[in-house]
């Protein structure tokens, strides 16, 4: 195992090189199987008649509501687009809620109607749950909720799009403008008072993923470039596919206001989350007909491609920038920042 100091550390929960320690190092040592070694964000499960996925996650981000959702809306979107990630349609979902004492009830009922909302958009049911309380936090800091769920789905047996399936000669496509999460909890949580219409993407995927697939069966792969940003997802799909994944800085889709707010706080973009968002690997003859399905969509009217795969060198991201070089795309060793899903 590498190890990174002999605690852990708020690093270890940033979606960088510190993750992995703990994820390769201790997780798979213990845990590893077939399906688990793929490190997908969803388990592709064989059962008789039907394939069914299953997803886990959990929500603490800080604050609770922010311009664009609120923990209950994050809760179900993230669940539901790491099914949607394995090409799964999202069926039934679990929510447990953990509160600390003092919440408002006023508070819990926005987030379960949010909870409500999300789930109807995206077609989920939620069908079973938990609560629990636990102490008051201490002076100075209001009380908070976190949530924990799974997520139950059904796919087409016949659909693979793992990260390890890109291939040399494939584009990367994006369906919109990246950054806007992260930058949207900042400017709330530090109180920054940036441009009013940082806004969260936070949406459910699933809509606009199953009509995709139905049209262009054949797509390799996608992963959502929520936790490590655009960088850990390009990064995760160029490790796990052996391949060079090349990504070009004049292509990438940045809204002028996230941009700003990113040079501001001094953050990478590529390193900056997204909650409704997907990287859509795919063989260059089908990149027309994914972009036109995708822009027939409303999650995905700015959809572009931002780059292609290619044999070497194995394993690495590289992008080049407006100057006209080319710097390696990698993810952080720890949090870039506080932590925002």
């Amino acid at each position: 195992m590498k190890k990174t100091g002999d605690i852990v550390l708020m690093g270890h929960g940033g979606g960088g090189s510190m993750t992995d320690s703990i994820i390769s190092g201790i997780i798979l040592e213990e845990l590893g199987n077939p399906i688990l070694d793929k490190l997908d964000d969803a388990a592709c499960l064989d059962i008789p008649e039907s394939e069914i996925v299953m997803t886990t996650d959990s929500f603490v981000i800080d604050p609770l509501f922010f311009p664009g959702g609120d923990i209950g809306s994050l809760a179900v979107c993230g669940t539901v687009n790491d099914l949607a990630m394995q090409g799964a349609r999202p069926r039934y979902l679990s929510l447990a809620l953990i509160m600390e004492e003092g919440l408002p009830l006023a508070d819990v009922e926005t987030i379960i109607r949010s909870v409500r909302n999300a789930s109807e958009h995206a077609g989920v049911t939620v069908v079973t749950g938990d609560t629990k309380v636990i102490e008051a936090p201490g002076a100075g800091r209001r009380s908070a909720m976190f949530i924990n769920t799974t997520g139950i789905g059904v796919r087409d047996p016949n659909v693979d799009v793992s990260v390890s399936n890109a291939r040399p000669g494939d584009v990367v496509i994006i369906n919109g403008t990246i950054g806007d999460h992260g930058t949207a909890i900042m400017n709330v949580r530090e109180q920054l008072e940036l441009h009013s219409s940082l806004t969260s993407d936070a949406a459910p995927l699933s809509r606009m993923i199953m009509p995709l697939l139905e049209r262009v069966p054949g797509i390799h792969c996608m992963r959502d470039p929520t936790r490590g940003g655009l960088a850990a997802a390009l990064c995760d799909i160029a490790a796990r596919s052996t391949c060079c994944v090349k990504i070009d800085e004049r292509l990438l889709p940045v809204r002028d206001e996230v941009n700003g707010a990113c040079s501001i706080l001094g953050l990478d973009i590529l390193n900056v989350a997204n909650e409704g968002k997907a990287v859509i690997v795919c063989a260059a003859d089908d990149e027309d007909a994914v972009l036109e399905c995708l822009r027939g969509d409303e999650l995905g009217r700015e959809s572009c491609t931002i780059g292609k795969v290619s044999d070497s060198p194995a394993g690495m991201v590289l992008m080049e920038t407006y100057a006209g070089g080319e710097r390696i795309v990698d993810v952080p060793a720890g949090i870039d920042l506080p932590r925002i899903c």
